[in-house]
């Protein structure tokens, strides 16, 4: 995996370097949250609770590459925090008094992912709409479970880190899609974009049961780009 992904960026990087002599080379940065999710195998059903999105920041890099007035190569390094959350929750009588009782468990993981993206400008001017789209691939370096219990009040949070290398899959391979909006705004241009990503690897890998966990997650962010030796 490894070994195609540098080739991948190798040949492209040769390709780029030829198309891009005419024009600017746009450098960047973004930030903002990822609702992350998961999907839950259909045979599970009742069985298990549903899944709930966990809420994680996101920030990336990235470089803005034109290959025509409106087509240009974006590939970033961003960091990424995925996950899943499960809320279970009732309500206690206490005699006249109803009292809710309630706990959240998240998975929560952290991700450097790289996404190889291709941005379509929709209209030309100085605000300028924006589709984006292409494979991703991403690591997760750390990762933890988070659970919290709230009656009157939240508890404080207890983790417990989480062992990858076995039942669970550092690697993640997927596709992103988006949309963008970016103004003008002296040199450069600031920009909102929202993006959605679906992964391919299943993420709980058990010798004998086929559990079709993959990320997903929908993530906003703002950010800035400027021109390369303006």
């Amino acid at each position: 995996m490894k070994r195609i992904v540098l080739a991948c960026v190798i040949a492209l990087a040769g390709l780029f370097t030829t198309q891009t002599s005419f024009a600017q080379i746009q450098i960047g940065v973004r930030g903002g949250a990822n609702w992350g999710f998961a999907s839950k195998p259909d045979y599970l059903g009742s069985l298990t609770p549903n899944f709930s999105p966990s809420v994680g920041p996101t920030g990336a890099i990235f470089l803005d590459i034109p290959l025509s007035n409106r087509v240009s190569f974006r590939p970033e390094v961003s960091y990424i925090q995925k996950g899943v959350a499960i809320k279970e929750g009732y309500d206690l009588n206490l005699g006249g008094f109803t009292l809710p009782l309630g706990a959240t468990i998240s998975y929560q993981s952290q991700h450097i992912e790289i996404p190889l993206l291709i941005k379509f400008n929709l209209t030309d001017g100085p605000v300028r709409p924006y589709l984006i789209a292409g494979p991703a691939v991403s690591y997760a370096f750390d990762g933890r479970i988070r659970t919290r219990a709230s009656a009157l009040f939240t508890t404080r949070p207890f983790d417990v880190d989480v062992n990858y290398g076995g039942a669970l899959s550092r690697w993640d391979v997927g596709a992103v899609g988006g949309l963008g909006l970016s103004i003008d705004a002296g040199i450069g241009k600031f920009f909102v974009e929202g993006r959605y990503t679906q992964g391919f690897t299943r993420q709980v890998q058990l010798p004998v049961v086929n559990v079709n966990v993959r990320n997903r997650g929908v993530a906003v962010s703002l950010g800035y780009s400027f021109p390369l030796g303006f």
